[in-house]
């Protein structure tokens, strides 16, 4: 099943969102699949479970409304960004295998450098010692899925401190190179991108 990859390089979020939305109201039964790699300038991004949720502790990053599940995140520099345009009828997937595939393909990932990483039920994502290092967030429409995961490599953690990561408060946060893990993003990305095609064959 044709599977189309894309390096976007850098790339605004709410021009990326507006793209994804676009492309899945546009797609047929004949549109191949897609995969994005990008990275986002600094932004919360805010998904569609608002409640009981608390605003971020500073004004100098923009915050967006997305419509993805999930509540509330950062992305920035240094993270990897892969976003998912899958026709998950035809590929007979159901939310929960690919939420299942995506946090397989990070644990995969990382125990190529000997980190034992999780995922939990009841907090989709991927952790190392009870810090997040993936986050998960997806939108289904009419059998069809976009955004995806991102994975945090070699950024700014302080934007994190000010909000409840994905409604979590007092969940803490890590990334690769702090778990010792010192290549680049473009090379992680390729590699993580391996992962999960292998999973959606």
């Amino acid at each position: 099943m044709t599977l189309l990859v894309k390096q976007l390089g850098e790339t605004d979020y709410l021009s990326t969102l507006r793209a994804m939305q676009a492309f899945t109201a546009n797609r047929d039964a004949t549109t191949p699949d897609e995969i994005w790699l990008t990275e986002h300038a600094a932004v919360y991004t805010l998904g569609l479970n608002k409640k009981d949720l608390s605003p971020p502790l500073r004004g100098d990053i923009p915050l967006v409304e997305s419509d993805r599940g999930g509540k509330i995140t950062y992305h920035g520099p240094g993270q990897i960004i892969v976003y998912l345009l899958l026709d998950l009828k035809r590929r007979g997937l159901k939310v929960r295998q690919l939420v299942s595939l995506l946090e397989g393909a990070v644990i995969k990932l990382l125990a190529e450098y000997d980190i034992q990483a999780e995922a939990r039920s009841d907090a989709p994502g991927v952790y190392v010692d009870g810090r997040k290092v993936a986050s998960l967030g997806l939108r289904l429409k009419n059998g069809c899925c976009y955004h995806g995961l991102s994975l945090n490599v070699d950024m700014d953690l302080s934007p994190f401190l000010a909000i409840d990561p994905c409604g979590y408060k007092g969940l803490e946060v890590t990334q690769l190179r702090d778990l010792g893990v010192l290549e680049t993003s473009a090379v992680l990305s390729q590699k993580l991108l391996h992962h999960l095609q292998l999973g959606l064959m």
